[in-house]
């Protein structure tokens, strides 16, 4: 692309430094690139920079720094990613014409989800749509985990996809398993939660059976099974630390 899109692409990051140099090179259609860091330790911001990106400080959780990006932003268009996120030419190319001549109040993207190795196409992976592109008016509710964009009811859907590649192995989907069923748990207890046996003995076998069974898991072979399986733990897991914090 000859000219940069008048978009603002808003990332944020807590030690992502292995990550966010070739995310942040991938943006070179936008015209200004955004990146939230919260503290790191690894030389997340320093990578950041040297990619190009301008780097801003804010604490707090994810949702919190993208909403501080925004603010942040000059342009009317703002696009936000995660540093484990790719965007290919031909999304690249979409956002531009998009922004230039929008029809919609905010788009949602679906995400092309990698794990450990494979695109996994089932399991709920394979339909992963998310509204990422918006106008800066917009704010994302801040919540610990699985924060989204406030609802926008004049949402389109881009046709190129996000390149997803969340977890490195089985070691880093467990790290980052560790922290957000603490959140998720955390969330739970301060809206008054009280856990109970069926949180533990019917919520994670459920998962397994609908990511699995109903969502067509077992067509991913191997990857599949182990994707599914691990959803239930992490489901048992969040119950589990709120039935910790309520003793």
């Amino acid at each position: 692309m000859t000219t940069r899109a008048p978009v603002s692409c808003v990332i944020p990051t807590r030690n992502e430094a292995a990550n966010i140099g070739e995310c942040v090179r991938g943006l070179t259609w936008a015209d200004e690139v955004i990146v939230v860091d919260n503290a790191s330790t690894d030389g997340t911001a320093d990578a950041a920079r040297q990619a190009g990106a301008h780097v801003v400080e804010s604490p707090g959780p994810g949702t919190v720094q993208r909403n501080a990006g925004i603010s942040a932003a000059r342009h009317e268009w703002i696009f936000t990613l995660d540093a484990d996120e790719r965007v290919g030419p031909e999304l690249a190319r979409e956002l531009a014409s998009t922004t230039a001549a929008p029809a919609h109040e905010a788009y949602a993207v679906r995400r092309r989800n990698v794990f450990l190795g494979k695109l996994v196409s089932y399991g709920g992976w394979g339909n992963d749509w998310v509204v990422r592109l918006f106008r800066r008016n917009r704010r994302f509710r801040e919540t610990r985990v699985h924060g989204a964009l406030e609802p926008v009811t004049d949402v389109g859907r881009l046709a190129a996809p996000l390149d997803h590649v969340p977890y490195r192995d089985l070691q880093h989907y467990l790290q980052k398993l560790d922290r957000s069923t603490g959140f998720a748990a955390e969330e739970l207890a301060a809206r008054g939660r009280r856990p109970r046996v069926s949180d533990l003995l019917v919520r994670p076998p459920a998962r397994f059976v609908r990511m699995y069974f109903l969502q067509l898991g077992m067509l991913d072979g191997w990857h599949g099974v182990v994707l599914c399986g691990l959803a239930a733990v992490s489901v048992f897991l969040k119950y589990a630390r709120l039935w910790e914090r309520s003793r």
